[in-house]
């Protein structure tokens, strides 16, 4: 396992139709819970969003500037698949954010893509207009295709991450999930983890390479929490 493509496309070929992301709002009550397969056809969207749409390149660094939501996984998996630079500088090549993260990143609309989701259910459009120049990730995706081929495919030694001053491979990102011990092997991790914050970056990844899950939740109180972990037959939490 050396990239993101291949793991993905192990798991596609092993068990497609599992769970592999399920999201938790408890504050709405909003439930969603991506198969292997639905998250491979949403990180490819994403991925052609980025790159076909907005130009975006092998090498090229992306600000994933999202809450715990079951789209930061789905734009973390685009970036890797795109050869993409996951990381926490504000001079990246573009952004994602959501409602939150409009007032800090529309001004730069009109030097780098700026890409918003309206983190409603179902991934929907903005009720209201955007600023100009923001790119409602709503509108934009649905009509991006359900695979996406690189023409210049991500290779092993390219970076993945640049998070906290660390630079991280996609060999050395995947090599370190498979070794991790957040969970078992085809274990199920709940968190409440920001997935794309340095500390959450293992939430996503270890359950892709050890063939497990990730139970996301965000507004839940303790025992909510502890109800969700048993409904979802959690084996391990994050924080522990």
């Amino acid at each position: 396992m050396t990239t993101f493509a291949t793991v993905l496309a192990d798991l596609l070929r092993k068990e497609p139709g599992r769970p592999l992301v399920t999201f938790y709002d408890h504050a709405t009550g909003e439930r969603v819970e991506l198969s292997v397969t639905t998250y491979a056809n949403w990180v490819a969207k994403v991925s052609s969003l980025l790159v076909e749409e907005h130009d975006l390149v092998r090498g090229d660094a992306l600000r994933v500037d999202l809450p715990p939501h079951w789209l930061a996984p789905v734009f973390l998996g685009a970036a890797w698949n795109a050869g993409l630079v996951v990381t926490d500088a504000d001079d990246a090549d573009a952004v994602v954010c959501g409602p939150g993260g409009l007032g800090r990143w529309a001004d730069r609309a009109g030097d780098v893509p700026v890409l918003a989701c309206s983190l409603l259910p179902l991934g929907v459009r903005f009720a209201d207009p955007l600023p100009a120049g923001v790119h409602d990730v709503g509108v934009e995706v649905w009509s991006q295709p359900d695979s996406f081929i690189p023409w210049d495919p991500p290779q092993d030694d390219d970076l993945a991450l640049a998070l906290a001053g660390d630079e991280v491979t996609q060999a050395g990102l995947w090599s370190a999930a498979a070794a991790g011990s957040l969970l078992t092997d085809g274990g199920r991790l709940l968190s409440e983890a920001d997935p794309a914050s340095p500390p959450g970056i293992a939430t996503v990844t270890e359950p892709l390479a050890r063939g497990g899950s990730l139970v996301l939740v965000v507004g839940a109180d303790r025992e909510r929490l502890e109800a969700t972990y048993a409904a979802e037959r959690a084996t391990a939490r994050f924080p522990a």
